[in-house]
């Protein structure tokens, strides 16, 4: 979190340089930028999930492709939590949440529990759907092993399609960050190539005003361009 306080302060003294050119606003804008790791907590939180998502297609790919081979559910889940250990690390996300599951169900809890309290804690739909397919199956009393084995290859096709979406759009994130970089770039090279170009804008009542509303209308429009491409988990 120290880090991304770092960063709003200096994207606050950066916007604090371009439009107004002076240190007092910098000094009183100083809190949000100490704040931003709050004001950005949405973002990193969909991000987080967003990773979970990905761990979570690759685990439940791993666990069909273990029942298919004739596992149990218990044994099948002990073999993914191998495979994610080998493939994100024994501290990532998944592994952690798969390693928790194993140890409830041998403190004697069910494992529709586990995964139900899984998706209650993660947020991510996928896996609450996956946890009331698995609930369904064990109450019904069917083919549970293939119908759970069916079902995580459905989910995991339908989060790899989220996937390939998330990264065709790529591109155009990146040139969201470009172009909102771009005005900032324009007003320090015309500082640099001519100085004092801007200098009316800075010191009379009018150019500030003009600069705020500039300022707003900037915000305003990175604000809309990253809406525009944010896609739901």
């Amino acid at each position: 979190m120290v880090s991304y306080g770092g960063h709003g302060l200096l994207y606050v003294g950066i916007l604090s340089f371009v439009f107004y050119r002076s240190f007092q606003i910098f000094l009183f804008f100083t809190p949000v930028g100490i704040c931003y790791p709050l004001l950005i907590r949405g973002d990193l939180k969909h991000q987080r999930l967003e990773r979970l998502r990905i761990q979570f297609k690759d685990a439940i790919l791993a666990l069909a492709s273990c029942l298919n081979a004739g596992y149990s559910v218990e044994n099948a889940l002990v073999e993914a939590r191998k495979e994610m250990d080998r493939i994100y690390g024994q501290e990532s996300m998944i592994s952690e949440e798969i390693r928790l599951m194993i140890h409830k169900t041998r403190m004697n809890r069910t494992l529709e529990e586990a995964l139900m309290d899984f998706a209650v804690r993660s947020g991510l739909d996928d896996v609450r759907s996956f946890a009331d397919v698995f609930l369904a199956a064990k109450e019904s009393g069917g083919e549970l092993m293939k119908i759970i084995a069916r079902t995580a290859e459905i989910i995991g096709e339908k989060i790899r399609i989220q996937e390939d979406i998330l990264t065709e759009t790529a591109s155009r994130r990146l040139e969201q960050k470009i172009m909102s970089a771009i005005p900032i770039f324009i007003v320090c090279y015309l500082e640099l190539t001519s100085p004092g170009f801007f200098d009316v804008l800075y010191t009379t009542v009018a150019g500030r005003g003009i600069m705020t509303g500039c300022l707003t209308v900037y915000l305003g429009a990175c604000w809309l361009a990253k809406k525009m491409l944010e896609i739901s988990v």
